[in-house]
C-alpha cells in the first residue's frame, strides 16, 4: 500500500472522536447565539467565480488563492473568504428596500498560506453578517453577539479589541500621502515600529502634528485611547471616527460588555474592504484573534448595490485551540451508554437498547465476542466506561 494516500496534504487535518463531537458542540452553542439575535442561516458554494475574490474587493491576496477551471474554462475558488460571498448572494436574493437583513453562516474557508506559522489552510469559521444598517447600533450589535458568542463558548478571560478603519484612511488623505507610502506605513504600523515609521515620515513634506499623531497611532490604545484620540484629532476629518466609536461605547455599555471590549486605533485590517469599525478578539492559548470583524459599507456596490454593512467571524479551529489550552472542557449535551452482550442475548440487549434511545439516552451496542480477547471479563466494563466516557456499561450474558 501506498502510506503517503494515509497521510493529508500540508495544511489540513482530519477531526475525529471526542475532539469532533466537542466541536460539534462548540458549534451549536455559537449558532444559538446567533439565532437568539434573529440571524438566520445562509449556505453559499464552497467555490466561486474568480471576479466574487478579486483584487478590487480587497480580500486575501491572489497567491494565496486556491485556483481552477471548470469545463468552460472559468476561473474558480475555493472561497477563502465568507463575506465576499454573503454579499453576493444577498444582492441577487434580497432587496434593499426591505428590513436590515440578518444573515449567519458555518463552513470552511481554503487559504494557500506559503508559511504555515501554526495556521491550518482549511479552518471552520461561524459568523453573522447585518446588511442594511449603517448606524452605530449595527455596529454595537454584532460586537456585542460576538463577545456573547466567546462567552457561550465557555471563555471567561478574552478582550474584544476596536478600531475604525475610517481614522487611518483619513489620516492618510489629509496628510497626501501616496500609495506607495502610505502602503509602507501600514506595514510599519502592523509591527508597531514607530522608529520606522518616524524615519518614513521624516522627509514628507506634512503638518509636523499630523506626523506626530501618525507615529503615535501604534500605541493609542487601551484606557483613555478614546479621549486621547479625539483630542489629537481636533479639527480634522479623523475626528468623525472618534465620535462614532464614542457612540459605539456607550451602547455596549448598555448591552453589559464593556469590560470585554477596548479600544485600539493603530489596529488596521488586511481586508481592504473594511470603511468602518473593525475588531479582534483575543484570549489565552492561542496566538491568533478568535473573532475577526467590521464595517464594509462600500463591499456591496462591488456586486451592484450600495448598502451599508457590518459583521465578524468566528473562526472556530482557533476557538477550539485556545479552550483545549485553557483547560476548559466542552462537556457533551447527552449521556452516552454502551450495552455488550452475549451472542445468545442478542435480542434482548437490542430491546434493552430501544428503550434507552425512546428515553433519550445515546446508546451503542456491541457484542461481547468482538472485544474480549485477552481483556479480564470482570474489568472490561469499566475499561470500556473510563476510555470511551460511557455514563454508564450494560452487559447483557
Amino acid at each position: 500500500m501506498n502510506q503517503k494516500i494515509l497521510h493529508t496534504p500540508e495544511g489540513v487535518r482530519d477531526i475525529y472522536g471526542e475532539e469532533c463531537a466537542k466541536k460539534k458542540i462548540l458549534e451549536k452553542r455559537l449558532h444559538g447565539v446567533l439565532a437568539s439575535y434573529g440571524y438566520q442561516d445562509i449556505e453559499t458554494p464552497t467555490f466561486e467565480f474568480f471576479d466574487v475574490f478579486g483584487s478590487d474587493v480587497g480580500t486575501i491576496p491572489s497567491k494565496d488563492l486556491y485556483k481552477f477551471f471548470d469545463r468552460e474554462g472559468h476561473t474558480l475558488v475555493l472561497r477563502p473568504d465568507f463575506t465576499p460571498s454573503i454579499a453576493r448572494a444577498w444582492s441577487r436574493y434580497f432587496s434593499q428596500n426591505m428590513k436590515p437583513a440578518r444573515l449567519s453562516y458555518q463552513g470552511n474557508t481554503f487559504v494557500n498560506y506559503q508559511g504555515l506559522q501554526g495556521r491550518l489552510k482549511e479552518s471552520t469559521q461561524m459568523g453573522a453578517e447585518l446588511i442594511g444598517e449603517g448606524s452605530a447600533d449595527g455596529d454595537a450589535e454584532v460586537i456585542a453577539m460576538a463577545a456573547e458568542a466567546l462567552t457561550a463558548s465557555g471563555l471567561s478571560d478574552f478582550q474584544i479589541s476596536v478600531g475604525h478603519a475610517g481614522f487611518f484612511e483619513s489620516l492618510v488623505r489629509e496628510a497626501g500621502l501616496d500609495e506607495d507610502t502610505e502602503t509602507k506605513l501600514r506595514n510599519l504600523m502592523h509591527n508597531h515600529n514607530t522608529f520606522g515609521i518616524r524615519k518614513l515620515l521624516s522627509d514628507k513634506k506634512i503638518d509636523e502634528g499630523m506626523r506626530e499623531l501618525l507615529v503615535t497611532l501604534p500605541d493609542l490604545n487601551g484606557d483613555g485611547a478614546l479621549q486621547r484620540a479625539y483630542e489629537l484629532s481636533e479639527g480634522l476629518k479623523a475626528q468623525e471616527a472618534v465620535r462614532r466609536l464614542m457612540e459605539v461605547r456607550d451602547l455596549l455599555q448598555v448591552y453589559g460588555v464593556q469590560d470585554a471590549v477596548s479600544f485600539d486605533f493603530g489596529m488596521l485590517s488586511a481586508y481592504m474592504y473594511y470603511t468602518g469599525i473593525i475588531f479582534r478578539g483575543y484570549t489565552y492559548g492561542t496566538g491568533e484573534a478568535v473573532v475577526k470583524g467590521g464595517r464594509y459599507d462600500g463591499l456591496l456596490s462591488h456586486f451592484g448595490k450600495d448598502t451599508p454593512s457590518v459583521g465578524f467571524v468566528i473562526v472556530v479551529s482557533q476557538l477550539m485551540n485556545a479552550l483545549s489550552r485553557q483547560k476548559i472542557d466542552i462537556l457533551p449535551e447527552h449521556e452516552r451508554y454502551l450495552i455488550l452482550y452475549a451472542e445468545n442475548c442478542r435480542k434482548e440487549a437490542l430491546k434493552k437498547a430501544v428503550t434507552y434511545r425512546a428515553q433519550g439516552k445515546y446508546t451503542e451496542l456491541c457484542s461481547l465476542s468482538c472485544l474480549r480477547g485477552g481483556d479480564d471479563p470482570a474489568r472490561l466494563p469499566e475499561r470500556l466506561r473510563e476510555e470511551g466516557g460511557y455514563a454508564s456499561v450494560i452487559v447483557v450474558e
